[in-house]
């Protein structure tokens, strides 16, 4: 399996790929979609105004929930696009390593969902305007959600590059998402405490992007939290590669 990895060819894929997004409507569209989808949960669901709370929990409430559908739209085409066009025989053919390639599509994806992260500004300067709330808290939740959706994008990318199918892509990446935000719902875990050792079930509830989310949310950014993301990013996009090498060589 070739795993080198040139910063350049690295570079030229973000690049190709990160511009593929704006090449038709559908980034524009995406965008608006969750740029409303946020105000929406922010605004009428968190009802931010009733609260009367100058901080911005009621808007990254909702971001392991949004994510969960946002985020497997976007991988879904990565790979499985690629396999069901048959391009990715001759991407493969090209002077570049498994690794360069997912690495690439990866980084483009998560610097463009960066981007419509950095587009909900405006809420943090609504806040700022009615109240004085405390930035780094807001800045640490905006490092945390950030992570949170490589996280999800790293599962994405795993998945797509094992299927072909963007509806199955699509379908296995939310469901897997979904088990990992439910490890940190409260219902299922006084469940979990019920019926497993305490010290097990603590383990399963380390593994929740919930829990992670959270603490960092309330500000304080833990190099626990950050490898734990990290981690997840890393072993889903090194599974995806073995998983392309072992379709290369069938």
């Amino acid at each position: 399996m070739n795993t080198s990895l040139d910063f350049g060819v690295y570079k030229s894929i973000v690049k190709r790929e990160f511009c593929a997004y704006f090449a038709t409507p559908i980034a524009l569209i995406f965008l608006c979609v969750f740029l409303l989808l946020n105000g929406f949960f922010t605004f009428k669901l968190g009802r931010f105004y009733e609260l009367g709370q100058a901080d911005l929990r009621a808007f990254f409430l909702w971001h392991p929930w949004l994510y969960l559908f946002i985020v497997p739209a976007i991988s879904m085409r990565l790979w499985a696009e690629e396999r069901r066009s048959g391009t990715i025989e001759l991407l493969l053919t090209l002077p570049v390593s498994l690794l360069e390639a997912m690495l690439g599509k990866f980084t483009a994806a998560w610097l463009f969902l960066g981007l419509a992260l950095v587009l909900t500004f405006p809420i943090v300067m609504t806040v700022s305007y009615l109240g004085d709330p405390d930035l780094g808290v807001i800045f640490a939740a905006y490092i945390g959600s950030f992570l949170m959706a490589g996280a999800y994008l790293a599962v994405g990318c795993c998945v797509s590059a094992a299927t072909s199918n963007q509806v199955i892509s699509f379908v296995l990446a939310t469901a897997i998402c979904l088990l990992f935000i439910m490890l940190g719902f409260d219902p299922v875990i006084d469940t979990l405490l019920t019926v497993l050792p305490s010290s097990f079930a603590d383990q399963l509830m380390n593994l929740s992007f919930l829990f992670h989310f959270e603490a960092i949310q309330r500000g304080v950014v833990n190099f626990a939290d950050i490898v734990y993301f990290v981690s997840i990013i890393s072993f889903s996009l090194l599974v995806g590669v073995i998983i392309l090498d072992r379709k290369k060589s069938d």
